[in-house]
């Protein structure tokens, strides 16, 4: 099969799924920290150190492995990377300890990269008039994957156990290995290059492209909201007047969803030649998520309208941010990718202390003026370079 049998529906569906479903693998231990520290004997303030390592290790597979998806066959490397996180799933299934389930999870969150991996394939595969709803297709699997993943975690856990957790998702890598190895096409062969070059063209693909950097600014701000505000919300619906359980906090987090499907849906948007004034509109609408979330904080159904508000324009501008760096340079999507990927990171660990350090200061209030003041910023960014440094010439 060739690489110009494109993206069809079945294999834009699977690499949806499978990307979800790795993505989840970074989540699985977050509702479940007092139940493993009472298993390994321990208390759950250093258990969370599971979630911070998974977290560490997840942002060095983004940097050390994805950017091998523009020099390697993928149709190996993206198998073999699922069976590497099967490896370290089985790891933290069977973890004597607490050290060793530390170091099985950073090792699953360093081997956990497929669904980054995914995307720019699915993007070099598809049709350039349809690949932002390819994107958008895939992001939404990874979305989704990310929401769902405490809610199965703590369903499986309560039936099962947390072992089974891990257990469960090794087969699930194992057959997703299978699958992709089978579905994934006959590539072109590609170029090869040191390794050490290969690491170091990512920071040069960032420093050649003007539109890259202005880009990766927005989009790192807009996610460093992101993380502030699903922080600080965290913060609001456990203290009064909410007083909610954890569950309860869970089940208003998957309002969320209505991101996913934004993601799903914005990714035509680009395909249609709108992508920049479309992602104007996306940050403004985050603005007025803000501004909700801020008269409304005493009313739960107004917190959940500005949820949904805010995760559609932030998945929206997420969506397109990146599909556009993926029209910048096709030789180069997995190193762009990286970048993307490496900026919202590194914006939503800082939006994550942000949010703890506002909310000390002046509670919900302090939390949403800082985001608006962010969101303003990345606007006033979009509003100097949509004419010129956010346009790009969709290559194929």
């Amino acid at each position: 099969m060739s690489d110009r049998a494109g993206m069809t529906r079945a294999r834009t569906l699977l690499f949806a799924v499978a990307g979800g479903a790795a993505v989840g693998n970074l989540y699985w231990a977050q509702p479940l920290l007092d139940v493993i520290a009472s298993s390994l004997g321990t208390s759950v303030a250093l258990a969370g150190l599971l979630v911070t390592l998974t977290q560490v290790g997840y942002a060095l597979g983004i940097l050390l492995v994805v950017p091998l998806g523009d020099v390697l066959d993928r149709r190996r490397l993206i198998p073999g990377v699922l069976v590497a996180s099967a490896v370290t799933l089985v790891f933290a299934a069977i973890a004597p300890s607490f050290p060793v389930l530390l170091v099985a999870l950073a090792l699953v969150g360093l081997t956990t990269v497929a669904g980054q991996l995914l995307i720019p394939l699915a993007g070099d595969l598809a049709e350039p008039a349809s690949r932002g709803r390819v994107v958008g297709a895939i992001a939404s699997g990874v979305l989704t994957g990310i929401l769902v993943s405490r809610t199965v975690s703590g369903l499986v856990a309560d039936a099962l156990g947390w072992r089974a957790v891990y257990a469960i998702a090794a087969v699930a890598a194992l057959v997703f290995a299978v699958m992709l190895r089978r579905v994934v096409p006959e590539l072109d062969r590609r170029d090869r290059m040191p390794y050490p070059a290969l690491i170091a063209s990512v920071f040069r693909a960032v420093a050649a492209h003007r539109s890259v950097q202005v880009t990766l600014i927005i989009s790192a701000t807009v996610f460093a909201v992101f993380t502030m505000f699903w922080t600080a919300l965290t913060f609001l619906l456990s203290a009064e007047p909410f007083g909610y359980s954890t569950t309860a906090i869970g089940l208003v987090g998957l309002a969320g969803l209505a991101g996913a499907v934004a993601a799903q849906r914005v990714g035509r948007l680009h395909d249609r030649g709108v992508s920049v004034p479309v992602t104007g509109a996306a940050l403004a609408l985050v603005l007025v998520s803000l501004v909700v979330a801020g008269l409304g904080s005493r009313s739960i159904v107004v917190v959940v309208v500005a949820v949904v508000l805010l995760d559609v324009g932030v998945q929206a501008a997420n969506v397109l941010n990146q599909t556009r760096l993926f029209a910048i340079d096709p030789a180069a999507r997995s190193r762009l990718n990286t970048a993307f990927v490496t900026g919202n990171f590194v914006g939503g660990s800082i939006g994550s202390a942000v949010a703890s350090v506002l909310w000390n200061a002046g509670g919900w209030t302090a939390v949403s003026v800082g985001g608006a003041v962010l969101v303003g910023f990345a606007l006033t960014v979009w509003a100097a370079h949509r004419r010129r440094g956010l346009v790009v010439t969709a290559a194929h």
